[in-house]
């Protein structure tokens, strides 16, 4: 079973989110903030983190950096949300590590298109 690590603060985006995901078989474990997101890719493990971009303690951006920075998370993939749908934005999901970018509202079958190709589940 594919296990996601979603990073989000937003309690209904969470609840919504996770419930689809899992719906669909994937594990989900949750984080609110930057930091617990960046503590729980070391001890969760994830096969993949969906990163909130807009997040308190640590932003989504920094907190890429950190995991991606880190021998133990440094293969995560690691999937960008963001409501900030301007120019520059996805090359600064990229630039921050990220493997790949959405914005929201989020489309479930073209997230899970993402999460299958970064994952192959």
């Amino acid at each position: 079973m594919v296990k996601i690590l979603l990073v989000e603060d937003n309690e209904m985006n969470r609840d919504m989110l996770s419930r689809r995901l899992e719906k669909r078989g994937y594990e989900v474990v949750s984080a609110t903030d930057g930091l617990a997101g960046v503590e729980a890719a070391v001890t969760v493990r994830p096969d993949l983190v969906l990163m909130d971009m807009s997040l308190p303690v640590i932003d989504g951006w920094e907190a890429t950096k950190r995991i991606k920075r880190n021998p133990v998370t440094a293969g995560i993939p690691v999937i960008a949300l963001t409501a900030h749908a301007m120019a520059g934005d996805r090359e600064k999901a990229i630039e921050a590590g990220c493997d790949d970018y959405d914005t929201k509202p989020i489309e479930l079958p073209g997230l899970l298109d993402k999460i299958v190709r970064l994952t192959g589940g």
